[in-house]
């Protein structure tokens, strides 16, 4: 016998295992995505193929749940910082060194608004809507972009000089330039703006201003880029209660706006639905003061946080025993401990909190001293935990700003790139 038949058969090829994870199933796929820590790190992870993608817009169900287990994080606060009595817009990131797509997510942001148009440009998607003359009506006093609000990812900025609206997304660098709202509305420059966009469809949008003397608002449609004015109850105006409120302290939950009169009595509620006003009182104790914000808690519920020192005092609106809303007082926090523990930059016995605003159960909180340096901070409601976010310098107001969930994730039309993919 030959030695070359001596030898063995050579071994079956091996099989290829199957690296493709749409064979996994849109079910499995899911449950997966649940158990990753954050919403950018679920971008990274559906972004990298169309059948990830796919399995993450086709349920609105596990975006709801990723929503409950996963709230949306905050990439970093913007400022007000006054330079020579002009405002001017500024970031401070939140830093999560050991999350790389937290910190991803942060350094796509264009923290220097640099898609804004400069003073003197006109850009909207309506040219005949205004007949405007910027070197007629601009006397060089005014100052240039300044923030208004930070929501829903969007941020609302307004040139008073261009008589322009930005409605501008940081992160994905989506921009909407309008116009203003008539002259009725904004004249006197006391307004608030207001954006509110859709959880299931992130690209519409509206925008409510509303008057320095309530009784009247404006809604702009992101469809249409037309405003419409609405005269409100006049019994619901200003004109027994000071004549203004306390500047930007409006706040939108649950589809209405929430503001405070200026001899902090009463709250000023608008819902942008049905445009109807009312009011309600406040707690005695926070009457005539600003040292509150009024928010949502996890579940929805509408709440009020007052800072006293470095103790917050936490009511929910809710019904009593007679079956009558009202403030109810629910937790008192003493953060004095947790407050010693974040190293300040001045030994000013003095400190205080500022509380910012109240997202999702989040009570964003600044510390107020002396020193021009203070820290960002956020409170849990719900697990009482105190954490230290940024160092920023003293800002008159700050607008947290909270990531979105992407477009690409809710609308049920594939981009025609990532059906090559």
């Amino acid at each position: 016998m030959s030695a070359r038949s001596e030898n063995p058969p050579p071994p079956p090829p091996k099989k290829k295992k199957n690296k493709n994870p749409n064979a996994l199933g849109d079910e499995l796929i899911r449950e997966i995505f649940l158990r990753l820590p954050s919403l950018p790190t679920l971008v990274r992870a559906a972004l990298t193929c169309r059948g990830l993608l796919r399995a993450v817009r086709s349920s609105p169900a596990f975006r709801r749940r990723f929503r409950e287990l996963h709230p949306p994080p905050i990439l970093g606060v913007f400022l007000d910082i006054y330079d020579d009595d002009e405002v001017l817009p500024a970031f401070a990131p939140v830093r999560r060194r050991s999350d790389p797509d937290h910190a991803a997510a942060v350094r796509g942001i264009d923290v220097f608004l640099t898609r804004l148009p400069d003073d003197g440009e006109r850009n909207y998607d309506d040219d005949d809507y205004y007949d405007y003359d910027y070197e007629e009506d601009n006397d060089g006093d005014e100052p240039g972009w300044s923030m208004s609000e930070c929501r829903d990812g969007y941020a609302v900025l307004i040139n008073w000089n261009t008589k322009q609206l930005a409605v501008y997304d940081p992160l994905t660098g989506a921009l909407h330039l309008l116009p203003v709202p008539p002259d009725e509305i904004y004249k006197r420059r006391q307004v608030e703006f207001h954006v509110f966009s859709f959880e299931e469809d992130h690209g519409s949008f509206r925008v409510v201003c509303v008057s320095s003397d309530g009784l009247a608002a404006a809604v702009l449609s992101s469809d249409t880029s037309k405003w419409q004015i609405f005269p409100l109850n006049e019994d619901v105006g200003l004109q027994a209660e000071g004549g203004h409120y306390w500047p930007h302290t409006g706040t939108l939950v649950n589809g209405s706006v929430y503001r405070t009169f200026a001899n902090g009595t009463n709250v000023f509620v608008l819902n942008i639905t049905t445009l109807q006003c009312s009011q309600i009182d406040l707690p005695l104790c926070v009457s005539g003061t600003d040292s509150f914000k009024i928010g949502e808690t996890k579940d929805g519920k509408l709440c009020l946080v007052y800072a006293s020192e470095l103790t917050l005092v936490v009511w929910v609106w809710r019904s009593g025993d007679d079956g009558i809303n009202r403030w109810m007082r629910v937790k008192r926090f003493r953060l004095h401990n947790a407050i010693s523990e974040i190293p300040q930059h001045c030994s000013d016995e003095c400190l205080t909190l500022k509380v910012v605003g109240i997202i999702g159960g989040i009570v964003y909180l600044s510390t107020d001293s002396s020193d021009p340096r203070c820290w960002f901070l956020s409170f849990c409601l719900e697990n009482e935990e105190l954490n230290k976010l940024c160092c920023v310098t003293q800002s008159v107001h700050y607008y947290p700003y909270i990531m979105a969930w992407p477009n690409s994730f809710v609308h049920n039309k594939v981009n025609p790139l990532l059906e090559e993919a």
